[in-house]
């Protein structure tokens, strides 16, 4: 298996498929943005369900961070799944199981069924993340395979603007200040966003997302996973993807709480924590097409020394600051990881073959710094009574993932 990164050649789609897999890619972006809303929908009610529930910080860290660690343990079998089923049933089961984890929140009465609500999620959670960019690239080609990828991840950015600009501007006044009713309202979305992607992947274009069957022996999975750990490029973007998520889940789940924190109402915190999504949503779909493979690697140290100017205007202050603070926060978070996914699976030996189980292990890496990210910023808060510390410790890792792209380059070549 070469160490080097190269585009792998896929099977061209029917010119008469044209059209339908656009229309797939919407569907795979529906089960995203239903993976969006329900990651995001505690982040609102932080503050209602630890005073309803008698949790502190740290405890509610711990609850946001748990769905990560069991997606730690559960990506790489759900990888192998997705491979040996194909992303067109696998990605209905992973639909059913989020939607399954955000009804289950609503029903929680103390610390312990919080945390098995929310970690349900990490059994959902990798099939989701890994079964859609198998499935784009299995759909598109070339130039295309990069718009896909920049379309279907705005799905969870879109997700997370519904949930947070809506939480306690619209839905908590309009059903009673219940939270328990606001996260079943969310999780009915989810379920909705299932059952579409159910009626659309009865297409007969769709058959392409089934894997054909094995002309003969399949290699175990401990064989692919060594071959794939071969390779200096996946082993380098693995530990990217710690920083990424790390970055990325840490702001996500403590950011309303984080501008509250500084003396913004739940309804105006709601709205500012929108800023860096729908800056995401543009850039997610403008960098990825720029993230050919002569630029690739620059294009991610940009972006790594966005995520660390972000953190750091974050913890400055207010007004203009803030705001650049924010927006610099969403370019980073628009990209980092659709780029890194991108380079992964055109990594000649990966494939559209083993690009769920590539992906598996990505995001099994990722969700170490998934968990550690909120867990991390929860603890801080409980130790220093703010978030300046933990911004601090998020600037470092922008820093790291700069340096580390530039490696990548190296390595790569």
């Amino acid at each position: 298996m070469p160490d080097r990164t190269e585009a792998v050649p896929v099977a061209a789609v029917p010119p008469a498929a044209g059209a339908a897999r656009w229309v797939l890619l919407f569907g795979i972006w529906l089960v995203y943005l239903s993976f969006g809303m329900i990651t995001v929908s505690l982040a609102p009610v932080v503050a209602p369900i630890t005073r309803d529930l008698g949790l502190s910080h740290g405890a509610m860290g711990s609850v946001l961070g748990i769905w990560q660690l069991v997606y730690i343990a559960a990506a790489i079998p759900c990888g192998a799944l997705l491979d040996r089923l194909g992303a067109r049933r696998a990605l209905f089961i992973g639909a059913l199981i989020v939607a399954a984890s955000g009804l289950a929140r609503s029903f929680a009465t103390d610390y312990a069924t919080l945390l098995l609500a929310v970690g349900l999620f990490g059994i959902g959670g990798p099939i989701v993340s890994s079964g859609a960019p198998k499935a784009v690239s299995q759909l598109f080609t070339g130039s295309q395979r990069g718009l896909a990828m920049g379309i279907y991840i705005t799905g969870p950015a879109m997700g997370s603007v519904i949930v947070l600009s809506l939480t306690n501007a619209v839905a908590m006044p309009a059903l009673g200040h219940d939270w328990h009713r606001v996260l079943q309202l969310w999780s009915l979305c989810a379920f909705a966003g299932a059952v579409v992607w159910l009626l659309l992947s009865l297409h007969p274009v769709a058959r392409r997302l089934d894997n054909p069957p094995e002309s003969g022996p399949r290699p175990r999975q401990t064989e692919v996973i060594g071959s794939l750990l071969k390779l200096p490029a996946v082993r380098m973007l693995l530990l990217m993807a710690v920083g990424i998520f790390s970055f990325n889940h840490g702001l996500n789940n403590w950011l309303p709480e984080l501008l509250r924190h500084d003396g913004m109402t739940a309804a105006a915190a709601g709205y500012w924590a929108t800023i860096p999504t729908v800056v995401a949503i543009v850039g997610s779909l403008l960098i990825p097409r720029l993230a050919t493979p002569e630029r690739r690697f620059v294009l991610l140290a940009g972006l790594g020394l966005a995520a660390m100017f972000a953190s750091l205007m974050l913890e400055a202050g207010g007004g203009p600051v803030l705001l650049v603070g924010l927006m610099l926060q969403g370019i980073a978070r628009s990209s980092l990881m659709t780029v890194a996914i991108l380079t992964l699976v055109e990594i000649r030996g990966v494939g559209e073959k083993y690009a769920g189980t590539a992906t598996g292990l990505f995001f099994s890496a990722a969700e170490i710094g998934g968990a550690g990210g909120p867990i991390m910023l929860g603890v801080l808060y409980d130790a220093t009574g703010g978030f300046d510390a933990g911004l601090f410790m998020l600037a470092g890792i922008g820093a790291l993932l700069a340096v580390a792209a530039l490696r990548l380059r190296k390595v790569s070549a």
